[in-house]
């Protein structure tokens, strides 16, 4: 189950979807990386630590700005194709 809670501008999607891509891409990268490869490793382990809190941080700002209901069980989705905002029920 899932209601609309919202809708967002252009550019704020824009800004979602570039962290959202950035965050998977980076998981797939942590499934192949070698952790004997301390370096990189650990670059990957900050990237990945800040793209989560800048992601984390947009969710926080939008919802503060356009008041989205908000429910215990349940999470915001953005359907980037149109920039709704849904409230989804967590499985």
């Amino acid at each position: 189950m899932k209601e609309l809670a919202g809708q967002v501008t252009q550019e704020e999607k824009e800004t979602i979807k570039g962290l959202f891509e950035r965050k998977n891409g980076l998981i797939e990268l942590s499934k192949i990386l070698m952790p004997e490869n301390e370096l990189l490793y650990e670059k990957l382990i900050k990237d990945m630590g800040a793209t989560s809190v800048k992601f984390q941080n947009w969710w926080d700002e939008m919802s503060c700005k356009y008041a989205w209901k908000s429910n215990d069980g349940y999470s915001w989705e953005i359907d980037f194709d149109n920039c709704n905002v849904y409230l989804k029920k967590n499985s």
